[in-house]
């Protein structure tokens, strides 16, 4: 097994031989599965232990999140003037705020994803978003940008074998597709931005993706990608009375250094994710989702959109009560998805995960990061195709897992994996993939229409279902979003 990247002091891998694989199970599903009890009644239970106390600070300060994510307090109390700074854990958990009395948010509340370092090195991302791609480097014959993290992540910018003509990265994708980066001429092409991924009802729980580094000329460096901002929950068993900010913004692209002599620019990186829950939210507070402006490339000088990196795409602002009648907030982009409130962690939900990538095994918490540990190092005697096994749990059998690969430098690809089998509590498939050199993530998802699958009915609150959405993280729990004949999307949280 010998050494697949090298590493500068910038954090940049640059690929020798293969195979390094990051397993990130994003799984987007619609699927049949047996029907759970929506929660009735006006009265909504965010689930607060209470074991965490009081929250009240008197003075802005930066929290690591813990591994678990959650914070179980009895109120919170974020005064005008103080603003609480949610940095990410090793397990790059999302912030989820429980409390069983109220929520008062008069300061901000930042999850930010960072811009990309000077250096070239991309930006580091918000609790549940995604890091930013490296520029590329022309020192060493690799002129290619790193594509961004996350499901989402923009594609690295590229560059003609002698470093000629370079490509800004690709803006990071969630709530729409990232923005392409700019090609300096027609002899390189366009570092697209990375897909749209998640829905409005947040299920599940998951943050922006990061921009793809810019290309770079010989003996230049590419500007780095911005990080994705991340993603928080926010539930009140009582009431949210919201006059701050709360903010999720994509990380800016690089440019590429001054002296570099002709890099490209790094994709900015895509808005977070907010989702408030309570029987009462008001006020007129403002929730900041947007995604990172590209850098600009050097070539020689700065600020010109020649070689640019893509725009990062904008997050998802959720905000559900029973009462949102006194809310006259705002967000930016200005969109917000209403609904009522679901519970926040129910049971017995569907569960799709990644066992083993040419036959080594997944462990318990991957970081699923193209810039960090690799969850799996395959051999590389290992020869092409390998196979990824893939369990699951609460879906029909016979239906059809879509995998994907994103490999550090270069495109996407997907291939399908062989029909589950087994039973619907315990089922198993494989797919045949063509792992690239470097270090690659592999993603699993799929997609089940009830109206056309053979499945048994599903009704809840007295209306068919017709979809059934489920998203995971692997190793984390699965989240269900039911979605009726009319158009009701009632949420549910996985084991």
């Amino acid at each position: 097994m010998s050494e697949l990247y090298g590493e500068t002091s910038q954090g940049r891998h640059h690929a020798i031989k293969k195979h390094w694989v990051m397993v990130l199970a994003l799984i987007a599903m619609w699927m049949a599965v047996p029907p759970v009890q929506a929660q009735s009644g006006n009265t909504f239970n965010s689930g607060s232990t209470g074991a965490d106390g009081a929250f009240a600070p008197t003075i802005s300060q930066t929290i690591t999140v813990p591994d678990s994510g959650v914070f179980n307090y009895t109120t919170v109390n974020i005064p005008s003037g103080v603003t609480i700074t949610y940095v990410r854990n090793s397990r790059n958990s999302p912030v989820i705020i429980l409390a069983s009395g109220t929520v008062t948010i008069g300061g901000s509340i930042n999850i930010d994803g960072k811009s990309a370092s000077s250096n070239g090195g991309g930006g580091q991302n918000g609790p549940g978003g995604y890091e930013g791609g490296s520029g590329g480097y022309g020192a060493v014959p690799s002129f290619v940008g790193v594509t961004g993290d996350g499901p989402g992540g923009g594609i690295g910018g590229g560059s003609t074998s002698s470093g000629a003509n370079v490509s800004g990265g690709g803006g990071g994708g969630f709530a729409s597709g990232g923005g392409n980066g700019v090609a300096q001429n027609a002899g390189v092409t366009a570092a697209q931005g990375g897909p749209r991924y998640g829905t409005p009802a947040l299920s599940p729980l998951i943050g922006g993706s990061g921009g793809g580094g810019g290309g770079a000329r010989a003996n230049s460096n590419g500007g780095g990608g911005g990080a994705g901002a991340g993603a928080i929950l926010i539930a009140s068993s009582s009431s949210i009375t919201f006059t701050g900010s709360i903010l999720a913004r994509g990380g800016t692209g690089g440019n590429a250094p001054s002296n570099s002599g002709g890099g490209a620019g790094g994709g900015g990186g895509a808005g977070g994710a907010v989702r408030l829950v309570a029987n009462t939210v008001s006020g007129s507070g403002s929730l900041s989702v947007p995604g990172g402006t590209g850098g600009f490339a050097c070539l020689p000088g700065c600020f010109t959109s020649a070689a640019a990196g893509g725009t990062g795409s904008a997050g998802y602002v959720r905000i559900e009560a029973y009462d949102y009648s006194g809310f006259n907030g705002s967000a930016t982009p200005s969109f917000i998805s209403f609904a009522l409130p679901f519970p926040v962690n129910p049971s017995n939900a569907p569960l799709l995960k990644i066992a083993s990538v040419g036959g080594v095994a997944a462990p318990a918490n991957p970081l699923g990061s193209l810039h960090g540990v690799p969850d799996i190092v395959v051999p590389t005697s290992t020869a092409n195709p390998v196979t990824v096994a893939i369990e699951a749990a609460n879906i029909p059998v016979g239906t059809v897992v879509q995998v994907t690969i994103t490999p550090a430098l270069g495109n996407r690809t997907s291939v399908q994996s062989s029909a589950l089998g087994g039973t619907e509590s315990s089922s198993t498939a494989s797919a045949s993939v063509t792992l690239p050199s470097g270090v690659s993530v592999i993603t699993a998802s799929i997609v089940i229409d009830l109206t056309t699958a053979q499945a048994r009915p599903i009704f809840m609150d007295g209306e068919r279902v017709d979809r059934i959405e489920v998203a995971a993280t692997f190793g984390g729990a699965s989240e269900v979003t039911y979605i009726t004949r009319s158009g009701r999307r009632i949420k549910k949280a996985g084991e």
